[in-house]
């Protein structure tokens, strides 16, 4: 009889993510069977990546900052200053062949005890959807991303293995990224990305004449430094299977038992009943 494999997630560990390099890891849940050592940056933390897709928007400034503090934007809605590395790639949709994306890559937050973060301001001037908005998505190593041979096929990959997020224009969006990665039973390992995202609305001080584009602000943070990590333990084999079943078994006759005493003691209620019932009868006649 074929066992029944019973899983459970443990859901108990974390570790920083100065210690990721101790483990080898692919760079999603459906990326293949093979495993590369994460790349690290000095500070020993790895590097992650962000997908933007613009679509008709454009970017206007992109900045590191650290401890939360964002600067003032001076001149909002006009072109700022790009300083952090970047690169556009196009790449065949993964769902849709005939379809071509294009999307910009942004390296990540790196030093999480600093608490860096990443802002990014984008405009758009027109729009013919009814809502308008910018879709990005976390990939687990941007150096292995600069590194590799086929960055439309890499990127590719990336979005059939990881969730894709939207933010909306006018709006700051602050985006809190934390990890989860996942053994499996069969020693593969996946790389999940949570976030927690809060919108506070952009009051535009502009001219009237100068709020012909919308735009967008995101900015992007670890949450903590922390991976946490979930195992799949098997809890059961072709025994406790047995167990089960004679528990469940057991379980049943206990419910039938209990059923059949139910069905006496009604019958035994009935007839004292009747009994007390034929008794005042015969008082009264």
């Amino acid at each position: 009889m074929a066992s029944a494999m019973l899983r459970s997630q443990i859901a108990g560990s974390y570790r920083e993510f100065a210690d990721d390099t101790a483990e080898e890891t692919t760079y999603g849940s459906e990326l293949g069977d093979e495993t590369n050592p994460e790349q690290v940056d000095v500070n020993g933390a790895v590097i992650r990546g962000i997908a933007l897709y613009l679509g008709k928007a454009e970017l206007l400034s992109c900045k590191h900052h650290y401890h939360d503090h964002v600067q003032f934007m001076v001149n909002p809605g006009q072109q700022g200053e790009i300083n952090c590395t970047k690169e556009h790639v196009s790449y065949a949709d993964p769902y849709r062949n005939k379809t071509l994306k294009s999307a910009l890559i942004i390296r990540g937050p790196q030093d999480v005890r600093k608490k860096e973060l990443v802002f990014l301001q984008f405009h758009l001037n027109e729009t013919e959807q009814d809502f308008s908005a910018i879709s990005y998505l976390l990939f687990s190593s941007f150096k292995e991303f600069q590194e590799s041979s086929d960055k439309a096929q890499f990127m590719q990959d990336c979005e059939s293995s990881y969730s894709i997020w939207t933010f909306s224009g006018g709006f700051r969006t602050w985006v809190k990224m934390s990890q989860v990665k996942t053994t499996e039973e069969d020693g593969s390992e996946s790389v999940e990305f949570r976030q927690e995202s809060t919108l506070v609305r952009y009051n535009d001080h502009r001219l009237d004449s100068e709020q012909s584009d919308q735009l967008f602000f995101v900015v992007f943070e670890w949450k903590d430094p922390f991976i946490q990590e979930v195992r799949d333990i098997i809890t059961a084999n072709q025994w406790n299977t047995i167990a089960i079943l004679c528990g469940v078994f057991l379980a049943l006759f206990k419910a039938a038992e209990f059923a059949n005493l139910s069905v006496k003691w009604m019958i035994k209620i009935k007839k004292r009943q009747q009994k007390r019932k034929a008794q005042e009868l015969n008082q009264m006649s």
